[in-house]
């Protein structure tokens, strides 16, 4: 399908130095799609403007890191407006779950022609909608601790020299789980509750088999923080393979309940809870991808 109007959200702010209003102008140049532009401010967030869009335009697109994705992602969330992704950002999980070129150009000519609208699950979490996952434990701690600096040196790596920290003073928590109606009880140093599969790397999932289409969520969890566990999750990882180190489930629902409040990720929002009631929303939001 072609888009008689498109509007783009733009991310000044993102990994990319690029000049990405040159880039759009290039491929859309000569075509009948009219198209507009915002660009986020330190207190004009994606997700703010996309809100003031909804049934003035046909698509939104946003030029951005996982962040700006996923902000305008849970405004979206619930809605008929389609977005489209353009990857701006150091990760780009979303991008790379849903096979969208990391270049600018090709994922702008993907938005232009040659593509389709794939309806992607999402989740409410305490009623609060989230794309990507929902993270406890040392897996929180990375991506709250990660220095947008050294991100801008080292790019994922950044990530890698994060989590060998955290590891390292990683306290077990008590969680007490309820999945799909099952009592649980576990002691664990991370729990993620997740609905893309994808790390960061194309084609690397955090275990085989997770699916953004297939109505389910899955929880991931994790007991020791010793260096053999570790090594045995990034080798199963990199083999795409089940590991024992890793304990796995697939829901509908999970209710999480701590003794303590706890700092808890959803997407890459921080919060605090002593409770977390999740649940899986099927086919959430139309997102553009190749054919």
């Amino acid at each position: 399908m072609k888009f008689k109007h498109i509007h783009f959200i733009i991310n000044p702010a993102s990994g990319k130095e690029e000049p990405i209003l040159t880039y759009i102008n290039q491929v859309f140049d000569g075509s009948a799609t009219k198209w507009d532009v915002s660009v986020t401010q330190r207190h004009k967030n994606p997700g703010d403007i996309a809100k003031k869009l909804i049934g003035k335009t046909e698509l939104i697109v946003v030029y951005g890191g996982d962040g700006s994705v996923t902000d305008t992602a849970r405004t979206l969330h619930g809605t008929d407006t389609p977005m489209a992704i353009i990857p701006g950002g150091t990760a780009n999980v979303m991008a790379k779950q849903l096979q969208i070129p990391l270049d600018s150009i090709s994922a702008l000519e993907l938005i232009k022609s040659h593509h389709k609208l794939k309806a992607v699950d999402m989740g409410l979490v305490n009623d609060h909608p989230f794309l990507l996952r929902v993270n406890l434990g040392i897996m929180a701690d990375m991506i709250l601790q990660a220095d947008r600096g050294l991100k801008d040196t080292i790019g994922q790596l950044a990530y890698g020299y994060t989590a060998i920290k955290t590891l390292v003073n990683a306290n077990p928590v008590k969680y007490k789980l309820k999945i799909d109606g099952k009592e649980i009880e576990e002691t664990a140093v991370s729990l993620t509750i997740t609905n893309s599969g994808n790390i960061g790397v194309a084609g690397l999932d955090m275990l085989p088999g997770i699916s953004i289409t297939d109505g389910l969520l899955d929880v991931i969890l994790m007991g020791d923080n010793d260096l053999s566990s570790v090594l045995k999750i990034a080798g199963n990882t990199l083999l795409q393979n089940q590991t024992e180190v890793l304990k796995h489930w697939r829901c509908k629902n999970i209710v999480i309940q701590m003794d303590a409040e706890q700092a808890f990720i959803r997407d890459d929002c921080e919060q605090q809870a002593k409770k977390l009631t999740i649940k899986v929303v099927p086919a959430a939001i139309n997102i553009v991808v190749p054919r």
